[in-house]
C-alpha cells in the first residue's frame, strides 16, 4: 500500500504514516527496509497490518537509485532535444484522498469485525462506531434467538437446568467480539483527540457506560490529530 509519511523521530526510531485507505499506521525503525530519512511528507510503500506498517520504503529513494546509476555508466553523447514533461502533481493521501472503502454503517461494521479486529490505532468517526454498535446489537438478537429456538427444541426450558444453548451462545458471541468492540472505543476516543486509556472508565459500575456513551456522541474533532487526519467522508 502506499502512504505518506506524517511523522518519524529520528532519534526515538519511531512515526506515523498516513495510509492511501484514510488509515493511520505506526512504524519503528526497525519496520523500515533500509535505513533512509524519513521527514514528513515523504511517499511510501509499505505492508499494512494490525495497525502497524511493515516492509516501508521511500518509494523517491528507490526510484532515483537506478536513475543515478543509469546517469553516471551511460557514456557522454550528443543531448536529443527531449520533448517537455509535464510535472505530475504531488499525490496526498489520508483525509485529502477520495474514499477508498465504503463509508455505509454496514461496511464499517464488517471492517470493524474483520480487518479492524486488533486494530488499536487511528481513528473512528461517530457513523463508524453508532453503525458498529447497530448491527452488533443485531447479530447478537440473532445469536440469542438461534439459542432459544435450541433450547426448546431441546427442552432445556422445560427443566430445572439452565438453558444450556441461550448460555453458551451469548458467551461466545461476546467473547469473539470483545476486542473489535473495545478497539471501536479506542478509536472514537481518538477521534475526539482523547487518549484510548480512558475504555478503563467502561470498568466502573453504570456511571462508566454513561460516560462512554457520552464520548461516543461527541462530534469527530475536524481537524488531524496526533492520532490522524480527519476521517474519511466527514464534512469539515
Amino acid at each position: 500500500m502506499r502512504g505518506e509519511v506524517l511523522h518519524y523521530d529520528e532519534d526515538q526510531g519511531f512515526g506515523f504514516i498516513t495510509g492511501a485507505d484514510g488509515n493511520r499506521y505506526t512504524f519503528t525503525r526497525e519496520n523500515l527496509r533500509r535505513q533512509t530519512a524519513m521527514t514528513k511528507g515523504t511517499a511510501v510503500e509499505f505492508q499494512p497490518g494490525g495497525g502497524q506498517a511493515r516492509d516501508v520504503f521511500a518509494i523517491a529513494a528507490q526510484a532515483a537509485g537506478p536513475a543515478a546509476d543509469a546517469g553516471t555508466s551511460a557514456a557522454p553523447a550528443q543531448a536529443a532535444p527531449a520533448p517537455a514533461a509535464v510535472a505530475p502533481q504531488a499525490q496526498h493521501f489520508g483525509r485529502a484522498a477520495e474514499p477508498t472503502e465504503p463509508t455505509d454503517l454496514w461496511s464499517y461494521f464488517w471492517r470493524g469485525v474483520t480487518q479492524n479486529y486488533f486494530n488499536f490505532a487511528g481513528r473512528a468517526r461517530r457513523k463508524e462506531y453508532w453503525g458498529y454498535c447497530l448491527f452488533w446489537t443485531i447479530a447478537l438478537l440473532v445469536v440469542m434467538g438461534i439459542g432459544v429456538f435450541a433450547d426448546v427444541e431441546t427442552g432445556n426450558f422445560d427443566s430445572a437446568e439452565l438453558p444450556a444453548m441461550t448460555v453458551g451462545l451469548f458467551g461466545m458471541f461476546l467473547l469473539a467480539t470483545f476486542l473489535p468492540s473495545l478497539g471501536m472505543i479506542v478509536r472514537r476516543l481518538h477521534d475526539l483527540g482523547l487518549t484510548g486509556w480512558l475504555c478503563l472508565l467502561i470498568l466502573i459500575p453504570t456511571f462508566g457506560s454513561l460516560i462512554i456513551l457520552v464520548f461516543a456522541l461527541i462530534p469527530t474533532q475536524g481537524r488531524e490529530n496526533q492520532w490522524g487526519p480527519v476521517p474519511a467522508g466527514v464534512r469539515i
